[in-house]
């Protein structure tokens, strides 16, 4: 898979799952604009890392809509076009439902489906726009596991991504007449520095004995699915959602 001279947008590029897909499309031939919210720091560093040239650092909350907007504005300002929209920026808050009180609860469900679905839906739009301008392109979103198998203390994140399951199927349909792809990844819980921080060794424990394979996901195996579904030898899996979770959920 080679994406010589392609433009890659990818949120929340700089830790984890986004700086692995930065990475991996850097190294394939790509120009890749990484977003990112508050860690310059860590920016800066997966900056520095990618081969090549021609990539740049953008500092936008995409949770503001105004934002999503500058975003798109200043990518297509620098690079002319996008080719690639990768929606990988996401957050995860516990809200347990006998737990919480209803002020918590609510914001919880506010923030998640502000960040992860709502920002996702507009992006996707400015992107496309721009890309049917532009002959067609690809759009990938970054789902989970959970949008399957449910997650109980998490619930406002698990219908988030099982909406952007949603929305990547709905927009493969619209879209596919424009030559725009959408596809979505789900990985499992993925071994990155965020996820280190928020387990416990017990819940380290339990996440490990849910796959045969006794490990967590490398978030470059979860790129490797980003770039599959946007090449363009993945056209005709436009619309696809590819599991990336260690046979730790089956689905069929």
């Amino acid at each position: 898979m080679t994406f010589n001279d392609k433009t890659v947008l990818i949120t929340g590029g700089s830790r984890g799952i986004g700086k692995a897909t930065a990475l991996a499309f850097a190294k394939a031939g790509a120009k890749v604009g990484i977003n990112y919210r508050t860690n310059t720091d860590k920016a800066q560093e997966t900056l520095n890392a990618l081969e090549g040239k021609g990539h740049q650092l953008f500092q936008y909350d995409i949770a503001n809509k105004k934002a999503q907007q500058e975003l798109i504005e200043d990518f297509l300002k620098i690079y002319g076009h996008i080719d690639i929209l990768v929606n990988n920026a996401g957050i995860s808050i516990p809200h347990d439902i006998d737990e919480v009180e209803f002020e918590e609860w609510s914001d919880a469900w506010e923030q998640t489906i502000t960040t992860n679905l709502f920002a996702a839906a507009n992006l996707s739009y400015l992107a496309a726009k721009a890309m049917i301008t532009n002959g067609g392109g690809n759009i990938v979103n970054i789902s989970s596991r959970g949008a399957f198998r449910g997650e109980p203390t998490k619930p406002a994140y698990g219908a988030s991504k099982a909406a952007l399951n949603a929305l990547s199927q709905s927009l493969a349909k619209r879209l596919a007449s424009y030559n725009i792809y959408v596809g979505a990844v789900a990985p499992g819980f993925t071994k990155t520095d965020m996820g280190a921080k928020t387990l416990t060794a017990s819940e380290r424990e339990n996440l490990l004995r849910e796959s045969p394979f006794k490990r967590m996901a490398k978030p470059a195996e979860v790129a490797h699915a980003v770039l599959f579904l946007a090449s363009d030898e993945a056209s005709y899996s436009s619309g696809a959602i590819i599991d990336v979770n260690g046979a730790s959920y089956l689905r069929s």
